[in-house]
């Protein structure tokens, strides 16, 4: 059943794919709105197409412009941050040269960075930090590859200098969000399992597609933790190690089935230094390693 089930699905999404490249295209050169709606609805498509069934926690995602900083784990993030909003993606430069899903992600308005040249940083915050300027959602994945699922990577602050320039004043916000793969077919997934969605290391992108395509529903755990700015802050680096501890913990207590827990771990600074009673002892968080 399961090359059943992943066949009909990879058939249908090739099709509705197929259909909409021309239309995107065309929104994307004549910078219609719809140029911007058209994927999330795209992808809200697939996610009922796929399976997915996002299980949101915390709060809102931030009106007008905004800097999102996720964990990064399987192609399927893109399709299930998509479906939370209007937003484009920050992708390495890589992604630019795959046939096919390269122009998805152009057609998503995607900015491509080489985060292999320093000397190049700069001019790709300047081109992040004007697409925000223009009130656009951005996500980057600050840990510049995807991981096993299991943990969080360091986040590498260079390109959080994009959020540093104020837009009519005020501050850009970035607000951290966590992406959990948690269930199967309504049972936890444990660790030897998480290999079936997270896409690392020197996996072939199209095998792994098709493999989880034929497993049946999932469910997403999204944490969406309250915004802060650079500002706030102080720095690129200490945001930088604000969104990866926020979005750690988010994932850690995601797999232990406990995401309302991670409130604590993403406020603001000033709000958590008041509320540090609340927030839960380090030593009762568990490993993200060990669901």
């Amino acid at each position: 059943m399961k090359p059943l089930r992943a066949a009909v699905l990879l058939t249908v999404f090739l099709l509705v794919t197929l259909v909409l490249m021309p239309v995107q295209a065309l929104n994307v050169a004549l910078r219609l709105p719809f140029a911007r709606t058209l994927p999330y609805a795209y992808h809200r498509f697939l996610c009922a197409l796929f399976g997915i069934r996002i299980e949101r926690h915390g709060v809102p995602l931030a009106n007008g412009p905004l800097l999102i900083a996720a964990n990064h784990s399987s192609w399927l993030d893109i399709i299930v941050m998509s479906a939370l909003a209007p937003l484009s993606f920050v992708a390495k430069s890589e992604v630019a040269t795959w046939p096919f899903f390269s122009l998805l992600a152009k057609l998503q308005r995607t900015v491509f960075v080489r985060r292999d040249r320093r000397s190049d940083a700069g001019r790709q915050r300047n081109a992040i930090a004007e697409r925000l300027k223009n009130g656009e959602r951005l996500v980057l994945f600050p840990e510049g590859t995807s991981s096993d699922g299991n943990r969080v990577l360091p986040f590498n602050s260079a390109l959080f200098g994009a959020a540093e320039p104020s837009i009519a004043g005020a501050a850009v916000p970035v607000q951290p969000i966590a992406v959990t793969y948690a269930r199967l077919l309504g049972l936890p997934i444990g660790r030897r399992q998480r290999h079936k969605f997270a896409w690392y290391g020197d996996m072939e992108l199209v095998p792994h597609l098709w493999n989880a395509l034929g497993e049946g529903p999932i469910d997403v755990v999204v944490y969406i933790h309250e915004p802060v700015t650079l500002e706030a802050l102080g720095s690129r680096k200490a945001l930088a190690r604000h969104c990866e501890r926020a979005v750690g913990q988010a994932v850690a207590l995601s797999l232990a089935g406990r995401p309302d827990e991670a409130e604590a771990f993403g406020r603001p600074p000033a709000i958590a230094a008041l509320q540090q009673p609340q927030a839960v002892p380090a030593e009762s968080v568990p490993s993200a390693s060990h669901p």
